[in-house]
């Protein structure tokens, strides 16, 4: 096998190891090329069924081609999607696009506050119906005990410290030094009851294996990523006020992958474009210690 083989192998195992111990399951869909690699991954798992919810935490500010294509694929792949908000702080206008606070205390109350009351069900669920194209209040408020999350360790600092399968408490805060040792491909997926556990198949690929992978496999991503003509794209995606272009004229998979193995971004983090992760001292570890993706 090559190298991407062994990485998708590794993956599906991941994936089907998650399914077979975690009764209350669920995947986490940003609409970003990595998630979306994971959702693609899940689809081979299971012969093209995904057998669990996917859970996209929208925030009402991400790029409406984020949200098209989403619903896109939704009907498409006939995928079992739901949505959380926080919709306290959105009717109270308590964002940074509002100027009511800044981008951390946005992220925490957009992102980790509504992404902790969308899976203990106490926040409101919404889901896609696949008759109507439209989405329904979710009836079902039994909380997901196991989410799986396309996280990566070369993405930013705090996601190195990673496991597999890596626990947090019931409030979903992480405590880093509190984390299973994974030695000889062997994954601790027994926990205490209640124990809210993250799974990660995807934590050993690299920025660059994702995009070789797309390009094999052909998986559709959100043209966000590629040059429209302007000479910039977005290379991580996320709310549009908090989200910078990069200075690229790579217009497919292929020249992106150039890019990314002899350019100028071989040596350039791929969040670099992402104002929280300035504001937070150039990573996410407080963010992702109160239950952040």
């Amino acid at each position: 096998m090559d190298h991407l083989e062994q990485l998708e192998n590794r993956s599906i195992h991941i994936l089907r190891e998650a399914y077979a111990n975690f009764r209350q399951l669920c995947m986490l869909w940003s609409i970003g090329k990595d998630s979306t690699v994971m959702l693609w991954l899940a689809r081979k798992a299971f012969f093209g069924h995904v057998p669990f919810p996917l859970v996209h935490i929208d925030t009402s500010f991400k790029i409406p081609e984020m949200i098209a294509y989403r619903d896109r694929l939704a009907a498409e792949w006939h995928l079992n999607l739901m949505y959380g908000q926080n919709e306290v702080a959105l009717a109270e206008r308590r964002t940074y696009p509002d100027g009511a606070v800044d981008r951390l205390t946005c992220c925490g109350l957009l992102k980790t506050e509504a992404l902790r009351r969308t899976l203990s069900g106490e926040g409101p669920r919404y889901r896609f119906n696949h008759t109507t194209r439209t989405y329904e209040r979710d009836k079902n408020t039994e909380p997901f005990t196991g989410v799986i999350v396309g996280a990566r360790a070369d993405e930013e600092g705090s996601r190195s410290k990673e496991r597999y399968f890596s626990a947090r408490t019931t409030q979903n805060e992480w405590e880093v030094q509190d984390q299973p040792p994974e030695f000889w491909n062997q994954y601790k997926t027994e926990f205490a009851p209640g124990t809210h556990v993250r799974i990660h198949p995807l934590l050993d690929w690299t920025e660059l294996n994702i995009w070789e992978y797309i390009g094999r496999e052909q998986i559709p991503t959100v043209s966000l990523y590629y040059d429209h003509g302007d000479g910039t794209r977005y290379r991580s995606l996320g709310c549009g006020p908090c989200t910078q272009k990069v200075q690229s004229d790579a217009r497919d998979v292929s020249e992106i992958i150039v890019e990314l193995r002899t350019g100028k971004f071989s040596h350039i983090a791929e969040r670099s474009g992402r104002a929280q992760d300035k504001e937070d001292g150039g990573g996410l570890e407080s963010l992702r210690r109160d239950g952040y993706m």
